[in-house]
């Protein structure tokens, strides 16, 4: 191979890797936002289940990709365990499109298919139209990718020392070590496939030797998910482990079925006069069949990954986020990318939301008994609120480099707001909290009409955040009943400060502690506030998602 093919083949893959790159950037953008919705509809079946990663997998031409998506779902939560097997299993189905597509040789139509791709792009001023465009100009562009590879090698058939080389892979191991290792190093299954088919069209292998390659290139594409497991929770491993399982069950059933009965030759005698077409017909063969073989096993594969890895100590600690994914672990170009952000962002602030709301429960109570010990839980949990407040402040900042559509900057920034007001939540319980100090150093006593009265701002309290919290299928009405709770928040502290009025003039309270008394319901009523404007950001991320 002269330098000028060679550059050709890197050139041409290359372009086949940017094309699938592209597509999935494109269905990224077009639906992000909705795929966990998507998913969890489609994922509740095993066999909806399988199709659903079967059609991701086929749009955006890269088994990978869907893999490493799910493993982030996983360890963000979004998905359980048990979601992700059938997931995995349809996408291994869905990488054999790929195969068949350049088996059928539909690269003619590529250039016309990139037109029409770049042309949504530069001239519709839509942004739907502009994903739809980047989705075709992606698929375009891969298959002129790999028309190039195939043009490349047709020097190799020449060579002698080549096409020796390629028999050896006869051998089994040897087959699907090389294709485990070539696949690995250009983490793309659907490239070294399409590499694989383009050695066959120029004649330099037969599927006698391809068949090997082939199966070993199935546990090859393993290894994105592998890496992008580094770091991840023990589930999101345990979802990588079930890939690597299926592929290498798969390959040892198909290895003996290849040595011990005439499958090869039933494979070239469907297509004899075409070999790309045999090796598409091969892989489609491997991951249709070993997906049903295991199907009803799918249950069994998630107890055996936990088993393999089971899960270690509790060390979990108020030093550290819960749900935030480590954004130097993730490629941001990956399908779901922007979904898994928020999606951890979510659950981090779901969290920050409990501690504050703890803070705003016992801060009433230590008003009424002065417990000191209690009263250092809330300093803590405080110092806790502000870390994450931090964290999460820094960790949307940089989310947002990742995804600049105008809904995904709404939501960002409705993120924003509510941690703010989270923030400002647990800042008022420790006020609240912090006036026993007071209270202790001067001797303060109030009227059991007072008691009564910091009694029933901490049920208030209690029920509105009970309500923030609820699950809800209608959310204007699930808002209404928050602005109803924080509308009785402002009559009854106009109400409780009339009555203390009313105990000053009786002689029954105190300056000092009336001074105490006004100072907690204003932050009583601060507390309110800042539960209805977490409400209506929580709104606006509602519409946006729908």
């Amino acid at each position: 191979m002269t330098p000028a093919y060679f550059m050709r083949l890197l050139g041409g893959l290359a372009l086949f890797l940017y094309g699938m790159q592209m597509m999935s950037f494109g269905l990224e953008s077009a639906a992000g936002n909705k795929m966990k919705l998507i998913l969890e509809k489609l994922t509740t079946n095993r066999f909806v289940g399988v199709l659903t990663g079967a059609f991701i997998t086929a749009i955006i031409q890269s088994s990978s990709a869907t893999t490493v998506m799910v493993v982030g779902f996983v360890n963000s939560g979004m998905m359980t365990l048990r979601q992700a097997v059938w997931i995995i299993m349809g996408a291994n189905i869905g990488t054999t499109i790929t195969g068949q597509l350049i088996a059928l040789d539909v690269g003619a139509f590529a250039p016309f298919v990139a037109f029409l791709g770049v042309a949504a792009i530069v001239f519709i001023k839509n942004e739907k139209a502009n994903h739809i465009g980047e989705i075709l100009a992606g698929l375009g562009i891969l298959f002129i990718g790999m028309d190039m590879m195939s043009e490349a090698m047709t020097p190799l058939g020449n060579s002698s020392e080549f096409v020796s080389l390629l028999t050896r892979f006869e051998n089994p191991l040897l087959g699907i070590l090389a294709g485990t290792i070539f696949t690995a190093l250009i983490q793309s299954s659907s490239a070294s496939v399409g590499i694989l088919q383009a050695l066959a069209t120029s004649g330099v292998i037969g599927l006698n030797s391809a068949a090997f390659i082939l199966f070993g290139q199935n546990i090859g594409t393993c290894i994105t998910a592998l890496l992008a497991s580094i770091g991840a929770s023990k589930n999101a491993k345990r979802a990588t482990l079930i890939h690597i399982m299926f592929n290498v069950i798969g390959t040892i059933l198909f290895t003996v079925l290849c040595l011990t009965t005439p499958l090869i030759s039933i494979v070239q005698g469907y297509t004899p006069d075409n070999a790309p077409a045999q090796i598409a017909n091969l892989h489609t063969l491997f991951n249709v069949v070993t997906t049903i073989l295991l199907l009803p096993f799918g249950v069994w594969l998630t107890k055996l990954a936990t088993m393999l890895l089971k899960d270690g100590p509790d060390t979990e600690n108020q030093t550290k986020v819960r749900y935030l994914l480590d954004i130097n672990h993730i490629n941001p170009e990956k399908l779901g990318t922007s979904v898994m952000y928020m999606e951890s962002i979510k659950k981090e602030l779901l969290h920050m939301l409990d501690l504050a709301k703890e803070n705003v429960h016992y801060a009433f109570d230590v008003f009424l008994s002065r417990n000191d010990t209690v009263a250092k839980e809330i300093e803590d949990r405080e110092d806790y609120v502000d870390y994450l407040n931090k964290e999460i402040s820094k960790y949307i900042t940089n989310a947002m480099t990742y995804d600049n559509t105008a809904n995904g900057s709404q939501m960002f920034n409705a993120f924003y707001s509510i941690t703010s007001n989270i923030e400002r939540i647990s800042d008022h319980a420790v006020n609240i909290a912090e006036y026993s100090d007071t209270i202790k150093e001067n001797r303060i006593n109030f009227s059991k009409n007072a008691i009564g009265e910091v009694a029933e701002l901490q049920k208030i309290c209690d029920k509105l955040f009970e309500q923030l919290s609820s699950e809800h299928n209608d959310v204007i009405d699930w808002h209404e009943k928050i602005a109803c709770l924080e509308q009785k928040i402002d009559d009854i502290t106009v109400s409780y400060r009339n009555n203390m009025f009313t105990r000053i003039q009786q002689g029954s309270c105190s300056d000092e502690g009336s001074i105490l008394f006004s100072e907690m319901l204003t932050d009583f009523e601060r507390i309110g506030d800042h539960v209805l404007n977490i409400s209506n950001e929580m709104v606006k991320i509602s519409m946006l998602e729908s």
